[in-house]
């Protein structure tokens, strides 16, 4: 029988009144959660006709633990699906493992089963049989750095020694309250978190991702999770740096930090000694650690008994570890059975990880084999070493170190937010290359859009994929070495450029109202309908781009194909928001456009036409990182004050998540563009455009305007 299951069953008996699990209101005591888990396995048994793989495609709530454990009590191989996979990832996974159904979240009007208030439907899945060790309780799929995420397979008696040995080494008394904030697809939540919480007796919190802070992923809000955390009360959570850094980042900016969090572990990479010393002085209580699947999570921590923060702490009491003599580290006992399409694994396990042993037999993870950078004067460089260091600035979100036979070292840095300028780059970059030797500093470096899950470049814990990102930005990291110092892109030339006017845009008062939410309805149906007025010449525009384009810009019809494929439709998106705001989107339809709206797109449509149809881009730059801006700063605060339904925000929202790729996007084409007239063509535009779109807001009636007309 599952550890963790009788542990639940033994509480059940001992504590029946317990809370065991809590989340989107629903509260389950130790008792409660005993029979949802029997329920539910009973439900398993008599609707699945095969003991093939289930996978499990559902977000985070309550009901994905108490179906985790139920598989599990009825003796089937769950496959759990991570949130981050793309489309293409999820039905690799499903056909590699076999799967044979699919459960998932119902929607509301499906007939379904109920965990507590969740409702749960099981879909027959069509895929060949395949191969997987005997025993395999979870295959957990891995994103891995290239290609498509490996399945690995492991025991539940595996998965729960990891467990045993964490409350062995951190002691029971620490279970309180523990907070799930990554994916419980994950595997080093779905081990180290819960079923380390539900042995030691404690509560486990289970909140849907949007109330926390990730609705999305690229792009948290982390004040709403400080909140989160702090109402929750919270005692444990587990995260990776990148979400460790941000959380710092909000902290920093409060009065009050989180009184009742006692364990806040860390892994899924290198954490630097900077960003530790941080949440020492926001009395964050952090402990880095090391892992990886294949040994079902964690292999060592640092605990608040035994914690040196310059190390991952000491190996767990179950695993057996040594490190070879070119210092990698291989386990050998490792929880993994096999990978899915072969029956076993042959230990010991090579982990590919770089690591030593300090003194006191404290483990510290110098890099990855694979990843060592040789410089042009010989010197071997962990790139995590360089990395970890820049990620201790507040100002960096993601960055990634190159320099493979070069003189000097370089970086892709990623801005940990909108806010973060050139200068504050420079400064932060300053601040590591003063802690490191002459040979290890960043000497070269150029800003990037983020690296994602969504976008292929990052795994589904924030791990940049070194391989492809390298790949990807080729052309951008040769042309960083011909000068040290900040490469500007053309795109970065264009975003320093349009500062000003971007400045003026947003000193609008009707837009500095809406990002505070403070608007009226009268309002915001008002620029819905200007929206609609320039929104509707967007593809006509992209149309007359197309027929006035030159032979020799032939490259940029493609682009221009897209955008058309993906704007086509916009326009009804708003009508209906205005619709559903309750307002006449017939008559909207059929008004007269205001003053600016006109001159904003008859200005468009003349320089496309008498000047060079490649300015175009201009208005895009303009349009949608503004729309960008409105969307993810803006709409939940419309929305909140105006107590509308989401139905009147598809336009806005929609922006929000879709136009930081189109903006990845764009940046990647205009790194194509190397014309000083068409660059200097797309500048000029964007000037003109943020002036003209600041106009159309100004147009709007405002709240004063509106009340004195009243």
């Amino acid at each position: 029988m599952s550890a963790v299951i009788a542990a639940i069953e033994t509480h059940a008996h001992r504590t029946a009144d317990k809370l065991a699990l809590y989340g989107a209101d629903w509260e389950c005591s130790y008792e409660d959660l005993a029979k949802a888990i029997k329920h539910t396995s009973v439900w398993l048994s008599e609707n699945c006709d095969t003991k093939r793989p289930i996978a499990v495609d559902m977000a985070n709530s309550p009901a994905w633990l108490v179906l985790d454990l139920a598989l599990a009590s009825a003796g089937f191989t769950s496959v759990p699906l991570p949130p981050f996979f793309t489309e293409e990832q999820r039905q690799h996974a499903l056909e590699d493992c076999g799967a044979a159904w699919v459960i998932r979240d119902a929607n509301p009007d499906e007939e379904s089963f109920q965990i507590g208030p969740f409702g749960v439907v099981m879909i027959r899945n069509e895929a060949k049989v395949a191969i997987i060790p005997e025993g395999t309780a979870k295959i957990t799929y891995t994103s891995g750095s290239t290609g498509n995420p490996k399945g690995v397979c492991l025991s539940q008696s595996g998965m729960e020694a990891v467990s045993r040995s964490l409350v062995d080494v951190i002691g029971s008394d620490y279970a309180g309250t523990h907070f799930s904030v990554l994916p419980l697809s994950v595997l080093l939540e779905n081990v180290a978190g819960l079923y380390t919480t539900l042995l030691a007796g404690g509560c486990c919190q289970i909140e849907a991702a949007h109330s926390i802070g990730f609705a999305h992923s690229f792009m948290p809000d982390f004040p709403l999770l400080v909140t989160s955390l702090r109402n929750a009360r919270a005692s444990s959570v587990i995260l990776v740096p990148e979400i460790l850094g941000g959380l710092l980042g909000a902290l920093e900016t409060q009065e009050h930090g989180l009184e009742a969090m006692r364990l806040v572990a860390v892994g899924g990479a290198r954490v630097a000694p900077g960003l530790l010393q941080r949440a020492a002085d926001c009395a964050l209580p952090v402990f880095q650690g090391y892992g990886l699947s294949e040994v079902a999570s964690v292999v060592a921590l640092n605990t608040p008994g035994d914690c040196d923060p310059a190390t991952t702490g000491r190996v767990l009491p179950h695993v057996r570890l040594s490190i070879d003599a070119q210092g990698e580290i291989v386990i050998h006992n490792p929880a993994i059975l096999g990978y899915t399409g072969s029956a076993t694994f042959d230990t010991p396990l090579y982990t590919g990880d770089l690591g030593q042993f300090d003194d006191n037999g404290r483990l510290s993870i110098t890099g990855r084999k694979a990843n060592t950078i040789i410089t042009g004067f010989g010197r071997n460089i962990a790139p995590e070493w360089v990395e970890s260091e820049l990620l201790a600035e507040p100002q960096i979100g993601q960055c990634l170190v190159y320099g493979e036979a070069k003189p000097a070292l370089g970086a892709l840095i990623v801005p940990s937010g909108f806010n973060v300028d050139n200068a504050a780059l420079c400064a932060a970059i300053a601040r590591v290359n003063a802690r490191l030797p002459e040979y290890a500093r960043i000497k070269h470096w150029a800003k990037t859009m983020p690296f994602t899950p969504d976008n292929g470049l990052a795994t589904g814990n924030g791990r940049p994929k070194r391989i492809l990102i390298l790949k990807e930005y080729k052309k951008m990291i040769d042309s960083s070495y011909k000068t040290p110092g900040q490469t500007v892109s053309f795109f970065e030339r264009l975003v320093t450029e349009t500062a000003a006017e971007q400045q003026m845009l947003l000193q609008v008062p009707q837009i500095g109202d809406a990002m505070q939410g403070k608007i009226s309805l009268e309002t915001y149906t008002a620029y819905l309908t200007e929206a609609f007025h320039h929104v509707k010449h967007t593809v006509p525009l992209m149309e007359c781009a197309k027929a006035n384009m030159p032979a020799s810009k032939a490259y940029l019809l493609d682009a221009l194909d897209e955008y058309i494929e993906e704007e086509t439709g916009h326009e009804e998106w708003i009508l209906n928001d205005i619709g559903n705001a309750g307002g006449d989107k017939e008559a909207a339809r059929h008004s007269t456009p205001r003053f600016g709206t006109e001159m904003m797109v008859s200005y468009a449509y003349d320089t496309i036409t008498r000047l060079n149809p490649v300015a175009f881009f201009g208005m895009v730059f303009v349009l949608e990182g503004t729309s960008t801006q409105l969307a993810t700063g803006g709409a939940e605060a419309v929305q909140k004050n105006l107590g509308l339904a989401n139905n009147c925000f598809t336009y806005l929202k929609s922006h929000g998540a879709l136009d930081l790729e189109h903006m990845k996007f764009f940046a990647e084409l205009m790194g194509k563009i190397e014309d000083p007239e068409d660059q200097d063509a797309i500048v000029h535009m964007a000037k003109r455009m943020f002036v003209l779109f600041g106009d159309m807001f100004a147009g709007i009636p405002h709240n004063e305007e509106l009340e004195n007309a009243a």
